[in-house]
């Protein structure tokens, strides 16, 4: 019989993940469906049981302590691994089920990924989705993910990558013909030092670049930026940019409708940066049964 010391060791070894991947009492209870008080005593008792303080409390935040990091980063795997293989066991006899977590780019919500999802669920009904939109590079499996949807230059080298969605895409640059009436066109990429623009900034604060090659030349320009805008409201940017308010660069794909109505023009498309499309990855030790559906699942339909 198992020692109950141990189960309450694991069950306390659980909570200490919960309150690190939600950097705090209250939201880690409310996910374990326990109360606040409960889970710090939890805590409390792991600390003594192992002989270490695990985190560090202040009447702001919740942290690990370098003990409780090391702790945390080892465990985390091993517990993603556990989950997946109950998820595979519940799969094995009947229709996939489960929670399948992912870690995506905000930049993939905008036209790829839901009609993915949307077509995945209706094939997979017992399947759960919890999607994660974050425009940092984060370690999807300390952020208790199963997978993240990224660009391939933020790609951790350990990863299995499968492409999702198109695999070219470019940096397009437009502004409305009123504003193109009004300050005219540039024709050159440095030429836009002197007009209005519309930056896209990223949820960690750094502006989306604005890259340019034509022949083999490569340049970036850092405009002023007349307007600025996170990376999530990149719709109402192009409303703006409609409105005649300045020259917008962002996805070819979330402006090529206001093409066809007119409403934008492209601006310097001689110029514009074409990349490589996004693509889905996920660790090499595991593969929990929903994920590995969506993946076959891509495999069909990316």
């Amino acid at each position: 019989m198992a020692n109950n010391d141990d189960a309450n060791l694991f069950d306390d070894l659980a909570i200490l993940l919960a309150v690190c991947e939600l950097k705090g009492f209250r939201a880690a209870a409310k996910r374990l469906g326990l109360s606040p008080s409960t889970v710090s005593d939890k805590i409390a008792q792991l600390e003594r049981q192992i002989g270490v303080p695990l985190l560090r409390r202040t009447t702001r935040s919740v942290t690990p302590t370098e003990a409780g990091r090391v702790l945390v980063d080892r465990l985390s795997p091993l517990f993603s691994e556990a989950r997946a293989a109950i998820q595979d066991a519940s799969s094995s006899q009947q229709a996939v089920r489960g929670l399948l977590r992912l870690n995506v780019t905000g930049a993939v919500m905008a036209d790829i990924l839901p009609p993915l999802l949307d077509r995945f669920l209706v094939l997979n009904p017992d399947v759960r989705l919890d999607i994660m939109v974050d425009d940092r590079l984060v370690d999807i499996t300390a952020a208790g993910c199963d997978a993240g949807i990224r660009y391939g230059e933020h790609l951790a080298q350990d990863m299995i990558a499968v492409p999702i969605g198109p695999r070219v895409q470019r940096l397009a640059l437009a502004a409305s013909p009123s504003y193109l009436e009004r300050c005219g066109a540039p024709v050159h990429p440095r030429d836009l030092l002197v007009h209005d623009c519309i930056r896209l900034r990223f949820s960690s604060g750094a502006l989306v670049d604005w890259e340019f090659e034509r022949d083999g030349e490569t340049l970036t320009v850092d405009p002023k930026g007349r307007l600025i805008i996170g990376v999530d409201a990149a719709p109402a940017a192009a409303d703006l940019a409609c409105q005649g308010h300045g020259i917008i660069a962002t996805f070819e794909n979330y402006i090529a409708a206001r093409f066809e109505t007119g409403e934008l023009v492209p601006v310097l498309k001689d110029w514009w940066l074409q990349f490589e499309g996004p693509w889905l990855y996920f660790s090499s030790r595991f593969m929990p049964a929903p994920l590995r559906a969506f993946v076959d699942f891509i495999a069909v339909n990316r």
